[in-house]
């Protein structure tokens, strides 16, 4: 089966896996998060895959660089999220830390 360059990138595979397990994770928010906190660190979890994706796909290097600026800037918004989940007492200290780990992980050796 052929695939899409972005799906062999470790980077991409890891931006995946950690939008899943904050989807898990903000399973367990208070309903009053539903629309709010949750929300919000889904989409921009989900959204550094994307742009990785997006700016994988036959782009100029300009191009490239504009949507990895864009993943990196999802990327904070999420490290943001999470401090305030674990500041609201949504996050154990172990889950902050270690989706904190995995976040400064993908900044720090991949994007």
């Amino acid at each position: 089966m052929n695939k899409f360059k972005f799906e062999n990138l470790i980077i991409w595979q890891k931006a995946m896996d950690l939008g899943e397990e904050i989807d898990v994770l903000t399973a367990s928010f208070p309903d009053k998060e539903k629309y709010n906190l949750s929300s919000q660190i889904r989409r921009a979890a989900d959204s550094i895959a994307s742009n990785i994706s997006e700016g994988s796909i036959g782009q100029s290097n300009p191009e490239q660089k504009k949507f990895i600026g864009y993943a990196i800037r999802s990327l904070a918004e999420v490290v943001t999220c999470l401090y305030k989940s674990r500041n609201r007492n949504y996050l154990t200290i172990a889950q902050f830390d270690n989706l904190y780990e995995k976040s400064y992980d993908e900044y720090d050796d991949r994007i």
